[in-house]
């Protein structure tokens, strides 16, 4: 099992699932499915523990080294990776709303009282603190540290990320197929799980094809902006764009990605600055995931998302995901927390929510990088501008 990767493995944990499910319905035994229950039930809630830590260590750190290269340049990059995050979450729940109330309805998550297939017990695990505090105490830490000549509590906090990202790799990642196998045996126990699976591949299908036409629209924008051939800027940068579906890691596909920047005539002060800070805080993929996931979750479960709903929420994912954690899944564990506090999500639907975000993750990640190429572009001729705007007052 440690030769796969943990798409490979998400998709074991759901077939498993989907099979102990059945069976057990058939025989009419539901005692492995509730053992499953069990365990996603306290993995569920160490999720809960766990998110406004991993929140505090990965955006704290983040921030601060913001604020160490706060620059201009630095200001207008953040500015447009926000801008760029947002309008991908408005036209996800745009296009969202006209389309999956056509064929979602809330059947997969309504509980079949039945069947006993709830958790034998359960143990209750209290954030140290609610998501929101995490988020603007991170905030306001990595900017105190940002402005200290101090280095300690820097060195604190990084130590703190170090332990959060090893518990990321050794607890949460390895475990999260097992939590999804559960909560998939639990919904195919409960006769749910055909409807679940097709309107799964149906938000699937709408991910991957909103993700593509957002990276057209980004080139378009940002070509016609530098007065640049589109297609010739998109055509170098899909060697980023293929090494990212294979990686999943905008940060591994950095090297790959400077190149073809560099081959779209961007300038080698705007690549070298622009393509890494644009891996860490550009998500723009997994923002159109997570809201249309978001919003099919919402559907499952009864309750039609409106635009007084989704606005908030696209503003705050977008916030989160300029500071999500660079960890495989940051982007979902981050947002977690908003989830729960907003819509009040319970353990199935985060755990369908992770199920999404993973097996689209490859997809997302070459969103993301693909953005940053067309990020970079357009902040090569606004820095250009401004050069020329100051020679011609200079002359």
């Amino acid at each position: 099992m440690k030769k796969l990767g943990l798409l490979s493995k998400l998709i074991i944990g759901i077939i498993s699932g989907i099979i102990i499910g059945l069976i057990s319905k058939s025989l009419n035994n539901f005692r492995i499915v509730r053992i499953m229950s069990t365990f996603s039930s306290i993995f569920g809630n160490f999720l809960k523990f766990i998110i406004p830590c991993i929140i505090i260590g990965f955006v704290a750190p983040g921030i601060a080294d913001l604020g160490k290269k706060a620059n201009k340049l630095l200001g207008l990059t953040v500015v447009i990776a926000y801008v760029s995050t947002i309008v991908a979450g408005f036209s996800a729940f745009l296009i969202g709303s006209n389309i999956l109330p056509k064929f979602i309805k809330a059947k997969e998550l309504s509980k079949n009282n039945s069947i006993n297939i709830e958790p034998f017990f359960t143990i209750d695990m209290p954030p140290i603190m609610g998501i929101m505090t995490a988020l603007i105490f991170a905030f306001l830490i990595g900017l105190g540290m940002a402005h200290l000549k101090s280095t300690n509590l820097f060195n604190v906090i990084d130590d703190f990320q170090k332990i959060m990202k090893n518990t990321v790799n050794a607890v949460l990642i390895p475990f999260i197929p097992l939590h999804i196998a559960g909560i998939f045996a639990k919904i195919s126990a409960s006769g749910e799980i055909f409807y679940t699976m097709k309107t799964f591949s149906s938000v699937f299908i709408m991910i991957l094809s909103l993700q593509f036409i957002y990276v057209l629209v980004q080139y378009f924008i940002s070509c016609t902006f530098a007065n640049k051939n589109m297609f010739e800027a998109i055509k170098n940068i899909l060697p980023a764009y293929f090494t990212a579906l294979g990686t999943q890691s905008s940060a591994a596909t950095i090297p790959v990605s400077l190149e073809c920047s560099r081959k779209n005539g961007v300038d080698e002060e705007i690549v070298d600055f622009v393509v890494p800070l644009g891996a860490t805080i550009h998500l723009a993929g997994d923002t159109i995931t997570l809201v249309l996931a978001t919003m099919a979750v919402l559907l499952m479960s009864g309750t039609t998302p409106t635009f007084t709903m989704m606005f908030p929420f696209v503003l705050m994912l977008g916030i989160t995901m300029v500071a999500a954690p660079g960890i495989p899944g940051g982007g979902v564990y981050a947002t977690l927390g908003l989830l729960e506090k907003m819509f009040m999500f319970g353990t199935g639907q985060q755990g369908l929510m992770i199920a999404i975000h993973f097996a689209q993750d490859s997809f997302g990640t070459a969103t993301n990088v693909s953005g940053d190429g067309a990020i970079a572009i357009l902040v090569n001729t606004i820095n250009k501008k401004i050069k020329q705007v100051i020679l011609n007052k200079v002359n």
